[in-house]
């Protein structure tokens, strides 16, 4: 990636993300071609904050039906970022 902030494109926030933040574990939603060491130092780099461990799952988009048409979501790409102890991102405290 030419840009670190291409790297993020947002946080994804759901009640198991929000739980694991508990644990200083956040989760992004990144490019299908972004690779642990980019989301790495994308995020040490933008929230000024010490990776410990990234993690990422591809998911696949559903297929949807409207009627007698298919369709289908878009896949995508999660990485879960573990922060070191006491290090934390402000941008989702208050979520």
């Amino acid at each position: 990636m030419s840009n670190l902030r291409d790297v993020l494109i947002k946080p994804y926030i759901t009640e198991k993300t929000t739980a694991m933040m508990a644990d200083n574990k956040y989760t992004f939603i990144v490019p299908l071609t972004a690779n642990k060491i980019e989301i790495r130092q994308a995020v040490e780099q933008i929230f000024k904050v010490k990776v410990l461990d990234v993690s990422t799952i591809r998911v696949l988009g559903k297929t949807k039906r409207m009627g007698k048409h298919l369709g289908k979501r878009s896949d995508f790409k999660k990485a879960i970022v573990k922060l070191a102890p006491g290090e934390r991102i402000e941008f989702f405290e208050g979520v």
